[in-house]
């Protein structure tokens, strides 16, 4: 029997806070970012990052007497962690911070969804009042098995945003087949197998929303081509940049949304696991020359963050299968002569190549399954320079 699995969702919601009140809440946001600061400067010279205990005998008494609640100093000292863990991991130079984000535990917060107000201590255990505008994407988690744990406090370009992280068990079905998804420009290809290795259905789901967005941006930077100097200097082409810069990644997010709610529709359906392509091996043996707009814009990744977070909530398993040479290889032993960059004859079958990449996708995939790897949704707050939890490899 599978054992349930915690899934997470981050709603961000936009919130006012009354005449006086936003002044405390800068205070709190801008000395929270100063005390990360302090402790990623003081442990980013040593060999070994500190545990979680020994930062609290460090750091503890000094961030108590900056009016610090207790709560407080322990989300301060687990985000300098996670900072500096993140950095050298990366091979990258000692962080400086500049958004004003704050992690809010259970313990510092009260919120009142009916009468919209949420209620954050801040220094010296003073409580700033924020009014929340709420919307309708939020009453789904309210009701249900659904349970709101820590938020994120953050302030950019005069706003001041609150995201609330929810989360509930999901039990995890047992699969019976194994769905290959082959996701290519213009097009999600899948191919399922049932646990012998046996064709079961295979389909194609149409994904036109990268070919408009890059269209977009190929539109925003012929505007910049045309005044290489001035275009940051007239008011009317940084708005038209911008707008369609802005409508580009739009389109790539529903449409992102739209293609993985199908493919967990199908999987759904068939009781299958999802088997994925390991991008992180793409990116190590691409050779591809391709226009850098087409690689900035890539979306592979979202589309596989949405998937994997969807299929969790419904119960789905996902995997993620080394996708080199699953086009060229032969997924039944029968002969397979490609007649150009598109179509391969396999047998006595005319196919595309996506076919054969995908049937190959969910036999490997038939070979791992060991379940999903997505706690957070694609919705969390990472442009905020405020992970939610330390990076572990999770797509997009």
């Amino acid at each position: 029997m599978s054992l349930p699995v915690r899934a997470r969702a981050t709603v961000r919601v936009e919130a006012v806070a009354p005449e006086g009140g936003e002044r405390s809440l800068l205070e709190f946001l801008r000395a929270y970012r100063d005390a990360v600061q302090l402790i990623v400067d003081e442990v980013w010279g040593l060999e070994k990052i500190p545990s979680k205990k020994k930062l609290h005998e460090m750091f503890y008494g000094k961030l108590r007497v900056l009016g610090f609640r207790a709560h407080h100093a322990s989300e301060i000292y687990r985000r300098a962690k996670e900072i500096v863990k993140s950095a050298k991991e990366g091979n990258g130079s000692k962080p400086v911070l500049r958004r004003l984000t704050a992690r809010i535990s259970t313990y510092d917060y009260r919120v009142d969804f009916n009468a919209k107000v949420l209620r954050v201590a801040v220094l010296n255990n003073r409580w700033v009042e924020l009014k929340l505008k709420l919307h309708k994407h939020l009453a789904r988690y309210l009701d249900g098995p659904w349970s709101l744990g820590e938020v994120q406090v953050s302030y950019r370009s005069g706003r001041i945003y609150v995201y609330l992280t929810f989360s509930k068990e999901v039990l995890m079905r047992e699969p019976r087949a194994v769905m290959g998804v082959d996701v290519n420009f213009n097009n999600i290809t899948y191919t399922i197998v049932d646990l012998d290795g046996n064709l079961v259905s295979m389909g194609v789901i149409p994904f036109r929303g990268l070919t408009r967005a890059l269209h977009l941006k190929k539109l925003a930077e012929r505007l910049q081509e045309r005044y290489p100097r001035s275009w940051r200097f007239l008011k009317w082409a940084r708005g038209v940049r911008a707008r369609w810069l802005r409508k580009a990644r739009d389109i790539l997010t529903d449409s992102s949304h739209y293609v993985a709610k199908k493919v967990v529709k199908v999987a759904e359906e068939y009781s299958a696991t999802i088997a994925l392509e390991d991008l992180e091996k793409v990116r190590k043996n691409k050779k591809s020359t391709r226009l850098s707009w087409e690689s900035h814009l890539w979306c592979y990744r979202r589309v596989q963050a949405y998937t994997e977070y969807k299929a969790l909530l419904k119960g789905v398993r996902v995997v993620y299968v080394d996708p080199r040479g699953t086009s060229k290889e032969s997924p039944n032993g029968k002969p397979l002569v490609f007649i150009n960059y598109r179509f391969a004859k396999l047998g006595g079958t005319i196919t595309t190549r996506d076919v054969v990449a995908s049937w190959n996708l969910a036999l490997r995939g038939l070979k791992q399954m060991r379940g999903s790897r997505v706690t957070w949704s694609p919705e969390s707050p990472r442009s905020e320079a405020m992970k939610t939890r330390a990076k572990r490899g999770n797509p997009g």
